[in-house]
Order: structure tokens, then C-alpha cells, then sequence
């Protein structure tokens, strides 16, 4: 496995329609990253299973990321996240991205709302656990 040190970035326009549903969990790596990552002409993002602007918001906050909301996106600066108590939200991705914030800590962290992975990707834990392991 290789790795590298993550650098903010701008994900905007035309860029958009192609990671629409990948938004969170590129979020979780804007929280990791060196500097400021942002994500524009996202307003889509506040309607699907969950509004994932504010369910984003409201999960990076917990994990001690400076991020801000705004109406088309999210602005996250990164850093070194803490460990949190992360919800799903009811919403597959958000739990996913959750899962993958909480791996990528030091120290545990708990994923509460996990039944909604089932929606899209029901082995999810199983392939994540045998990347970390």
C-alpha cells in the first residue's frame, strides 16, 4: 500500500456531477489534508438521503475539522482530526465516510446509524476492515 500527504484543492463546475455521491467521503480526505479544500456548485448535495451539507457540517465539526456550510458546498481546512461519535444520518454515504474518518484516527471512534450502508454497499465493513487490517 501506498500512501502520500493529502493537499487541499477546489472541486467546482464541471467537476461536480462526476463526484456528486463520492462528496463526503472526499470530505473526510479534505479533513486530513494540508490546507483548505472546497467544494462548490454542490447544491444538490442538500437534497438527497440527507442534506449532506449540514450532515457534513455537522460530522467534520465533531471530529474537531474547521469546516463551513455554505449553500452550494462546504469549505473544510484540514488538519488532525479527533476522535468522535459520528451518526449516519440515515443516509448510506454519510455512515460510509464516517467509517472511513473513524479508521483513519489513532485513536477509536463509534459510527452510530450503520443500517443504512445496507442501501448501497452491504459489505462495506467486511472490505474496509481487510484494507486496515
Amino acid at each position: 500500500m501506498r500512501a502520500a500527504p493529502l493537499h487541499g484543492t477546489v472541486v467546482a463546475g464541471d467537476e461536480i456531477p462526476n463526484v456528486q455521491d463520492e462528496v463526503p467521503a472526499l470530505a473526510v480526505a479534505a479533513a486530513f489534508a494540508e490546507g483548505v479544500t472546497e467544494f462548490r456548485d454542490a447544491a444538490e448535495l442538500a437534497v438527497k438521503e440527507s442534506d449532506r451539507i449540514r450532515t457534513l457540517h455537522e460530522e467534520l465539526s465533531k471530529l474537531g475539522v474547521a469546516v463551513e456550510a455554505r449553500p452550494d458546498g462546504l469549505v473544510v481546512r484540514g488538519g488532525r482530526p479527533r476522535p468522535a461519535r459520528l451518526d449516519g444520518h440515515g443516509d448510506h454515504r454519510i455512515a460510509m465516510a464516517a467509517a472511513v474518518a473513524a479508521h483513519a484516527l489513532e485513536t477509536p471512534s463509534t459510527v452510530c446509524g450503520w443500517g443504512a450502508v445496507a442501501a448501497s454497499y452491504p459489505s462495506f465493513a467486511d472490505d474496509l476492515a481487510a484494507l486496515v487490517s
